[in-house]
C-alpha cells in the first residue's frame, strides 16, 4: 500500500518535489494520464512535501530565533501574527519530543526539547 510512511525514505525534499511535479504534469496534461498507483504515489507524496516542508521551515524559524529575530519578524516573513508563528512552532517542539524514541523518527529528548523551548521564548520576547 502506497502510504507517506513508506514513500519518505525514497525521497529528499527536492526529489519528492520534482517527482510531485512530474506527475501533476502528467495529470493535468491527460497525456499519458498516471494510473491508480501513480495517483496514489501523488497523493502521498503531497503529504511527504508538505511535511519536509514543514520540518524545515521550523527549523529555519528556530535558526532565525538564534539569530535574534523576533517573533514579529517571524510572524510578518511567515505571512503570520508572531503569536500564531509562536504557537505553531511550540507546538512542533511538543510535537518532536512526543516522536522521541519512536522507530523511525529521531523526535527531541527532554535536553533538547528544553533547548528549543528555551530559544523559542515567549511571543513578546526580542
Amino acid at each position: 500500500m502506497t502510504t507517506p510512511e513508506n514513500v519518505e525514505p525514497q525521497y529528499t525534499l527536492a526529489t519528492a518535489v520534482a517527482r510531485l511535479d512530474e506527475l501533476r504534469i502528467r495529470e493535468s496534461m491527460a497525456v499519458e494520464a498516471p494510473d491508480r498507483a501513480e495517483l496514489l504515489e501523488l497523493l502521498a507524496l503531497s503529504e511527504v512535501v508538505a511535511r519536509k516542508a514543514a520540518y524545515g521551515r521550523q527549523l529555519t524559524v528556530r535558526a532565525a530565533r538564534e539569530a535574534g529575530a523576533s517573533w514579529s519578524q517571524i510572524g510578518a516573513a511567515l505571512g503570520t501574527s508572531k503569536q500564531a508563528a509562536w504557537e505553531a512552532h511550540t507546538r512542533w517542539i511538543d510535537a518532536q519530543e512526543a516522536a522521541y524514541g519512536t522507530p523511525g523518527q529521531m523526535g527531541f529528548d527532554e535536553t533538547d526539547a528544553a533547548e528549543a523551548r528555551a530559544v523559542a521564548g515567549e511571543p513578546e520576547e526580542r
